[in-house]
This record gives structure tokens, C-alpha cells and sequence, in this order.
């Protein structure tokens, strides 16, 4: 049979339709919570609402994650995601599970999340965090959807004080550069950027003047000899452009000089009370730095 040549959205409302008429029945029964109870099946379909959810959802509360859950480049909680069914963010499996709250990021697929909404589904979306300010209402803003108020409570009392930790072993004089695949860094407005901040050193990206992410051409790297790389521990298999900076004679030469550590991606993707860990390492690191230095 011949592919179909109506367009996406026709498709969309075709499979809306079939919904509404052939599963109405099953949306009803799914439905959102009566007001002022906790939702009872919560799907999560972005992985760093998969994680604010496993930390704070009450045994049996949460149904299914995201696939991205599971991978350990993206997750922090991959051996608590096997727990729980796995997801695909497509509308239809996530309709068939039968949710009355469903989580989804501010980027998650759009026709996913407008679909869900046309059949009568809770959805509520998060934005990317920015901040630990971010950081810390999104795990209340949680808390309170799943009634779990208390436990986000306790999560970020913990993250306020890691943090305070990390304040009072500050190296401010350190400045470090970000690095990642395709030469990119991030700037002010990140949550990198937050996390350099909170380790008490001077992320050169922002004292460069840039913000948000961006590409810092190696020459510019070079000639502003930071004290430290960091970079996010990924490295493909097989050779590619997208790190070939990452073997270019004159980074090899800077990374030797100024040292450089590895911050797994997993611990800044999201901003979670994980993310503590990554102003940990930033911690650490300049200490050890420091201490090279000495005489």
C-alpha cells in the first residue's frame, strides 16, 4: 500500500477523532483526580520531569517514565527507572495507560502534548531550569501536584545545603572554561553557568560577555588560557567532527597545562537536586588545583 500523502496535522485529527469516539469511554474512567486529591497514574514523558517525579512520588503514584530515564548519559536515576513502565512520548501509548496527570517539558513534542489535552488529559509542562532558584520551585511546584509538598520540602533543604557546602570551600580566583562537542560553552542564563557560580568560580563564557549557549572558537579558548577545562566525559566511539577540538594539538596543549576534569552531562541536563553534585566536582577540582600550585 501506497505511503498516505495527507499532511501531519490531517493525521493528527483523524487519530483524535478515533479517540474520542472509540476510547471516550476509557478517557472518563481516566480522567484527572477529583479537586483536591493527588493524581493516583502519573506518566512522565521528559526526563527531567522522570526524575523530579521518581524523587518525589509516593509509592504506586507514579506509572511510567521516559526512555531517556534509562540512560545512563541523560539519568541519574537509571537502576529506580526499571521500576516502572517505559514510554515513548507518543500520544497514543501514553493515552492507553490510562493517566490522570501527565508531565511533559516545555519542548516536549508538541503534537503529543495538544493531542493529550483534545482528549480531556491533564498535562502539566516544565521549562528548563536556570537557576537553583529554578531548581527549587520546580521540585515545590511538583511536590504540590502530587501532594508530596513535605518531601520537596526535605529535597531542597538538602540541595540549600550542599550548596552552602560547596560556598564555604570557594576558589573564587579560578576561572574555568565549559567545552563541550562542536565547541560549544555555555554562558549567562544557563544552568552550567549556575552551577560554575555556585562552586564559587568565574566561568570565562560569561566574562567573555556571552550568555545562553553558544560556540567559543578554540582560538579564543587559547588566548584566554582559563585555569580549568571542563567538559561533560562524552566522547562518541568512532571519530567525529563534532569533537575533533578535542584532539586539535593546540586544546591537547591547554587541557595538559591547566588541567581539566569531566562533569557528567547527567548532572546539569536537569536541574535536580543532582545537579549539586556537578558544583561538587567544580568544588573539588579547583582544590586540587589550588593545591597544585603551591610551592
Amino acid at each position: 500500500m501506497a505511503p498516505d500523502s495527507t499532511s501531519h496535522t490531517g493525521w493528527i485529527d483523524r487519530a483524535a477523532a478515533f479517540a474520542l469516539t472509540a476510547g471516550l469511554a476509557l478517557v472518563a474512567f481516566a480522567g484527572a483526580a477529583r479537586a483536591g486529591e493527588a493524581p493516583r497514574r502519573v506518566v512522565s514523558t521528559n526526563v527531567c520531569t522522570d526524575q523530579m517525579a521518581m524523587l518525589l512520588a509516593a509509592d504506586g503514584q507514579l506509572h511510567s517514565v521516559s526512555y531517556l530515564a534509562a540512560d545512563p548519559n541523560t539519568s541519574v536515576l537509571v537502576d529506580e527507572a526499571q521500576r516502572f513502565a517505559i514510554n515513548h512520548g507518543l500520544a497514543e501509548e501514553v493515552f492507553l495507560m490510562q493517566p490522570d496527570l501527565v508531565l511533559a517539558g516545555s519542548y516536549t513534542t508538541r503534537a503529543t502534548v495538544g493531542l493529550l489535552r483534545r482528549l480531556g488529559i491533564r498535562v502539566e509542562e516544565f521549562a528548563p531550569e536556570t537557576s537553583f532558584d529554578d531548581v527549587k520551585a520546580g521540585l515545590r511546584r511538583m511536590g504540590d501536584m502530587l501532594g508530596r509538598r513535605n518531601r520537596a520540602e526535605a529535597l531542597v533543604a538538602e540541595l540549600d545545603r550542599k550548596l552552602a557546602e560547596a560556598r564555604a570551600k570557594a576558589h573564587p580566583d579560578i576561572t574555568v572554561a565549559t567545552y563541550y562537542a562542536n565547541a560549544y560553552t555555555s554562558g549567562a542564563g544557563t544552568l552550567v553557568d549556575a552551577v560554575v557560580t555556585a562552586s564559587g568560580l568565574t566561568n570565562l563564557a560569561t566574562r567573555l560577555g556571552m550568555s545562553g549557549t553558544q560556540q567559543l572558537p578554540l582560538e579564543l579558548l587559547v588566548m584566554a588560557r582559563p585555569d580549568m577545562l571542563v567538559d561533560s566525559e562524552a566522547r562518541y566511539a568512532a571519530p567525529a567532527l563534532a569533537q575533533q577540538t578535542f584532539v586539535h594539538p593546540a586544546y591537547r596543549t591547554l587541557a595538559a597545562e591547566t588541567g581539566s576534569i569531566s562533569v557528567p552531562a547527567r548532572y546539569t541536563i536537569c536541574g535536580t537536586p543532582f545537579t549539586a553534585e556537578a558544583v561538587q566536582l567544580l568544588v573539588e577540582a579547583a582544590s586540587d588545583h589550588s593545591g597544585a600550585e603551591k610551592p
